[in-house]
């Protein structure tokens, strides 16, 4: 060994602490998991509840699927509103004034021939009140959009 003082045959390797184990947690990372764990289940539950609340939507889907005429699309749409609003609110409305409310609820514009097919398909000839993909892509989309005050 060298007796220079300065002599880097002298040095030793750093002796480093033994790591710091993550066992046990400290209680600051209990009550994050517990948070975490709350948040979850809180996010699971809001998820579950508005799968339930929209099951309307996905039955009123399923039928308008089915039908084959104006009119029982607008008894379709008429029974969806009744499904999620207050029957006095719903049920006294007709004609422009029915077609006004429905047009308010969702921010899909309402073109004229869909108009004329909801607000006059029951009173149209058999074979003119077959329902057309306007009018069918209409009533999806403001079964899918519809917000109610």
């Amino acid at each position: 060994m060298n007796q220079d003082p300065a002599s880097l045959s002298n040095l030793h390797d750093i002796v480093l602490p033994p790591e710091v184990s993550w066992w046990p947690l400290s209680p600051g990372w209990w009550v994050l998991m517990v948070i975490a764990v709350i948040a979850l289940l809180v996010l699971v539950w809001r998820a579950w509840s508005r799968w339930k609340a929209n099951a309307y939507r996905r039955e009123a889907l399923r039928e308008l699927d089915r039908l084959e005429d104006s009119a029982s699309v607008a008894i379709l749409l008429r029974r969806t509103a009744l499904a999620v609003t207050p029957r006095p609110e719903v049920a006294v409305l007709s004609g422009e004034a029915w077609l006004d409310w429905l047009a308010s609820r969702t921010g899909v514009n309402m073109p004229d021939s869909v108009r004329e097919h909801l607000g006059y398909g029951l009173y149209s000839p058999q074979e003119s009140a077959r329902v057309d993909e306007d009018t069918r892509e209409y009533a999806a989309q403001w079964i899918r959009t519809h917000r109610i005050a």
